[in-house]
């Protein structure tokens, strides 16, 4: 399983020191639960309050950065953080890759010279968003729903000078269109398809099926309020979306960001990283072995920045 999405950061820093990334039951994608649902490589995602003032943001994103060093990979040796997308290939038996990504870029301000410095320390996924308006683009919850500024397409195209992936997931539909216009490594890390759930957090049709024309991926979100517009989600309602995403073309293109830690309900029999198992068996029922192996992690290595650029 390679893993695009999870919050962990963000409950470790609001914890300050009470969760242990090892084993607090409180953290749905602590080590022991990866290791039970044979999670090879898990994204971990910077995240920034939109009530922690501006001049504080870029401070409290470092402050993740340094837990995601300090309590989980000086902790736990058997987590080898990815810098190089070759890393993919050299992970060990027993070891699970690690890798920051950065959800809205509000934390930099005006200053891409901030967002290098993520970069240098290990940040190879950036979403330009979260709901709200920031000074690179809008998100699905800014009325306005404008695209992206001047700002915001000089991150693009610093991404793409880096090899590092633009994500989509939280981009308003005209900043999206923007982004598949400019970036050479497109991503929605945890989005489902709003034909089968309206929520504004989805993909429609012609959206997925760009990423797709563009060599992105889609990665499947475990959100219920994703899933299902009312009642409890299930697992085959999860496969639906993959399912309706295989329609359009993408059984190549699709992936997993559970956004665990960050979503306050769950998916039945799928509420941590050690349930993840439960969704490939059921997976297995409705998809061949190669393609249920493309998406858990076979996908995402085939479109990798290293493949793409060659």
């Amino acid at each position: 399983m390679i893993d695009l999405h999870c919050d962990v950061l963000l409950k470790l820093q609001e914890c300050k020191g009470k969760l242990s990334f090892k084993d607090s039951d409180e953290l749905d994608a602590n080590k022991q639960r990866l290791i039970k649902g044979e999670v090879s490589v898990q994204c971990f995602a910077i995240f920034i309050e939109p009530d922690i003032k501006q001049e504080h943001k870029f401070q409290a994103a470092l402050g993740q950065v340094d837990l995601f060093y300090k309590e989980i990979l000086a902790k736990n040796p058997e987590m080898k953080q990815i810098k190089d997308w070759d890393d993919f290939d050299v992970l060990e038996e027993g070891e699970i890759g690690a890798m920051l990504t950065l959800e809205g870029v509000d934390a930099i301000g005006n200053d891409l010279s901030k967002l290098n410095h993520l970069y240098q320390l290990g940040v190879r996924s950036v979403g330009l968003t979260w709901n709200h308006a920031n000074l690179a683009a809008d998100g699905v919850g800014e009325p306005r729903g404008a695209g992206l500024t001047l700002f915001g397409k000089e991150i693009v195209e610093f991404n793409n000078q880096h090899h590092i992936l633009t994500d989509v997931s939280h981009l308003c539909e005209k900043a999206f269109w923007d982004v598949i216009e400019i970036a050479s490594y497109p991503i929605a890390s945890h989005s489902n398809a709003r034909h089968l759930c309206n929520h504004p957090r989805n993909l429609y049709g012609n959206q997925a099926r760009a990423l797709i024309k563009k060599n992105g991926m889609v990665h499947i979100v475990f959100a219920p309020q994703f899933v299902k517009e009312d009642g409890d989600a299930t697992i085959n309602d999860l496969i639906k979306h993959i399912d309706y995403l295989c329609s359009l073309g993408g059984v190549k293109n699709i992936g997993m960001g559970s956004d665990f830690d960050g979503i306050p309900s769950h998916v039945k029999d799928l509420e941590n990283a050690g349930k993840y198992q439960n969704l490939i068996n059921e997976l297995l029922k409705h998809f061949t072995e190669a393609e249920v192996r493309g998406f858990a992690y076979q996908n995402f290595l085939n479109h990798r920045p290293s493949i793409n650029s060659q």
